[in-house]
């Protein structure tokens, strides 16, 4: 089975797979953002656009996936952001076409806490911190100029299911697709201390300085 976790940049999809995947015996996480940034570190600066344009990406992000799916006999996981439909049957589509169980899960917030959380994550609080509140987040600049058409795109029908995060916990949101894919997650005996930690460490690996 694939759990396909969608949603805008900053919507908690990277930490909510990462919580089914320490919860999940045998589950991993595959992010077919790495297959991106690869792509893009290959091309000049004044070339690299949104790596979801090239073919390369969406048919690297097939075969990596149909591989782990038939050669990994737990969950794969994969956190990734998808609003085109045509990206999204050339990849989630075709990986149904192929024979996968694709559970696609679309986590949805409105857009003053998505906004919150893209200034929380990484460095964004100590910058806050430094600069002010309203300080210009410039790694951020990219995800927040696509927020609100991200969130429109992903309130259609064709990225259902749809999972509405305002007001709840990553362990919440975890145990919800669990719940509607048919998983049994183990208990999460997490403090409130070490919850904290570990979602930190989990934001730090996934700092992205290009």
């Amino acid at each position: 089975m694939l759990l396909w976790i969608n949603g805008p940049f900053g919507g908690g999809k990277t930490q909510t797979a990462h919580e089914i995947q320490r919860r999940l015996a045998g589950s991993v996480v595959c992010d077919p953002e790495l297959v991106g940034f690869g792509l893009r570190r290959m091309l000049p600066p004044e070339l690299r656009g949104d790596f979801q344009d090239l073919r390369s990406w969406r048919q690297g992000v097939v075969e990596v996936l149909d591989l782990a799916l038939t050669k990994q006999d737990g969950v794969v996981i994969a956190p990734m952001t998808v609003t085109d439909p045509r990206c999204f049957e050339e990849t989630v589509g075709r990986l149904r076409e192929l024979g996968h169980d694709v559970r696609h899960f679309a986590l949805l917030a409105d857009r003053e806490t998505v906004r919150k959380r893209l200034r929380e994550r990484g460095f964004g609080r100590f910058l806050q911190y430094v600069a002010g509140k309203d300080a210009p987040l410039r790694r951020e600049s990219w995800a927040l100029e696509r927020l609100d058409e991200c969130l429109e795109r992903l309130r259609e029908p064709e990225f259902a299911e749809h999972l509405w995060t305002d007001g709840t916990t990553v362990t919440r949101t975890a145990d919800r697709i669990a719940v509607l894919a048919g998983l049994t997650l183990a208990p999460n005996r997490d403090g409130l201390v070490r919850g904290r930690l570990r979602r930190a460490w989990t934001s730090a690996r996934h700092i992205r300085l290009d």
